[in-house]
C-alpha cells in the first residue's frame, strides 16, 4: 500500500512539473510571437480601429475556439492566434508612446515591471505552495466592475483620473490572477498547459498595457 502511494505521489509530481514546464515553454514562444506581431503592427501603421478589431477577435478566439481546441495540438495554434491578435492590438499604443521623447524608456520600464512582477509572483507561488484559487471569484467580479466603469468613463465621465485609477486596479487584478493561475499549475489544479498559457499571456498583456499607461501619465512628456 505504501509503495503504491509513493508511486502515485511521484507520478502526480511528474504531471505537475510537466504542466509547468510545458506552460512556461509555450508562454515564452507566444510572447516572442506576440512581440513580432506588435512590431508588424507598428511598421505597418495600424490604427486604433484595427487594434480594437484585433482585440475583439482575440476575445472571440478565447471564448469560442480555445475551449474546443485546448485538449489537442490545434490548441497550440489557438494560443499563437491569441498572442498574434493581442500583440497586433498593442501596435498603435506602442507607436503613440514611442513617438514621445522618452517613449522607448517608458516601454522598457513597462516591460521590465511586467517581467519582474511575473517572476516574483511565480517565485512566491512556487515556494509557498498555497492554494490561491479563492481569489478567482473576487477577480472575476472585480473585472466585471472594471469593464463597466471603463465603459461609463469612455461614454459619460471622460476622466483621465478615472482612467488612471482603472489602470492601477487592472495591474493589481492581473497580478492576483497570475498568482492564482501559477498556484493552480504548481498544485495540480490546472492540468491543461494550453489554457494556462493563454490565461497567463492575457494577464501579462493587460498588465503591460496598464503599466505603460500609468508610466505615461506620470511622465513629464
Amino acid at each position: 500500500m505504501s509503495t503504491f502511494s509513493t508511486t502515485a505521489n511521484i507520478s502526480n509530481i511528474q504531471v505537475k512539473n510537466k504542466v509547468l514546464s510545458d506552460t512556461m515553454r509555450l508562454l515564452s514562444y507566444t510572447l516572442v510571437f506576440g512581440g513580432l506581431s506588435s512590431w508588424f503592427s507598428i511598421v505597418s501603421g495600424a490604427g486604433f480601429g484595427s487594434a480594437m478589431v484585433s482585440s475583439i477577435a482575440a476575445i472571440a478566439v478565447i471564448w469560442f475556439v480555445l475551449p474546443r481546441t485546448q485538449d489537442s495540438n490545434k490548441g497550440i495554434l489557438t494560443a499563437f492566434a491569441v498572442a498574434g491578435l493581442l500583440g497586433y492590438s498593442l501596435g498603435p499604443m506602442l507607436a503613440y508612446y514611442l513617438a514621445m521623447p522618452n517613449g522607448a524608456s517608458l516601454v522598457m520600464q513597462a516591460l521590465t515591471g511586467t517581467g519582474v512582477s511575473f517572476f516574483a509572483i511565480s517565485f512566491y507561488a512556487q515556494n509557498t505552495k498555497k492554494d490561491f484559487s479563492f481569489l478567482n471569484g473576487m477577480i472575476f467580479f472585480a473585472m466585471i466592475g472594471v469593464i463597466v466603469l471603463s465603459l461609463v468613463n469612455v461614454f459619460l465621465i471622460e476622466s483621465s483620473f478615472v482612467s488612471l485609477a482603472i489602470s492601477f486596479v487592472v495591474v493589481l487584478l492581473m497580478g492576483a490572477y497570475m498568482l492564482s493561475q501559477m498556484s493552480a499549475i504548481i498544485n495540480g489544479g490546472e492540468t491543461n498547459y494550453i489554457s494556462a498559457t493563454v490565461g497567463l499571456y492575457l494577464a501579462l498583456h493587460n498588465m503591460f498595457a496598464s503599466l505603460l499607461h500609468i508610466l505615461g501619465a506620470f511622465s513629464d512628456d
